[in-house]
């Protein structure tokens, strides 16, 4: 018997690519790597869309990015790992629901496509060529998928909800007399 097959190594293959990216993608909300905007800058970012409090909503996206796509991209604890990058791909997609579905118009296709493919490694698993296949699956069990993936989306429909809470108050604010501004400083 061989140490792996072709879906052993198509796993790894979307683990290192889909990982790889969540990770980078994390780096640059925590650390500012890549270009980013780090805490501060994202977090300024994030209460301008919603995320309130900012600091605190680019802190959790950071990590659910970063430390998902980290352990993703090893194949360790790939129910959790995949289910926090997939909760933080909904909290992404909702910012961009308004633009369409396509990147080119800013739509939410990226962020949904990342999410979808972290589910799909959830639920299917990372292949032997993994860190929880060297563990013994310790950290991969059947009951964890459902499990991560059921507190991932009520966490995540929490705070979206919180999100949706606070743009229909700002909306109705302004058309309860609130006049915005005619020009930007």
């Amino acid at each position: 018997m061989t140490c792996c097959d072709r879906r052993d190594l198509g796993l790894l293959l979307l683990r290192l690519g889909t990982g790889g990216v969540l990770a980078a993608h994390g780096a640059q909300k925590l650390l500012g790597w890549f270009g980013g905007a780090g805490l501060e800058g994202t977090g300024r970012f994030m209460e301008s869309v919603g995320y309130r409090p900012g600091r605190a909503s680019a802190t959790a996206a950071g990590l659910a990015e970063a430390g998902g796509g980290l352990l993703l991209a090893l194949g360790l604890a790939t129910p959790a790992a995949g289910a926090a990058a997939a909760g933080a791909m909904a909290g992404a997609a909702a910012v961009h629901t308004p633009n369409g579905f396509f990147a080119q118009g800013g739509g939410y296709e990226y962020a949904a496509s990342l999410g979808l493919t972290a589910t799909g490694l959830a639920i299917t698993g990372p292949g032997r060529l993994s860190l929880d296949h060297a563990l013994g699956h310790s950290v991969n069990r059947g009951w964890m998928v459902p499990a991560a993936l059921a507190a991932t989306a009520a966490g995540t429909a929490a705070v979206l909800g919180a999100r949706v809470r606070y743009l229909r108050r700002q909306k109705e604010g302004q058309q309860e007399g609130q006049q915005e501004a005619l020009f930007e400083e």
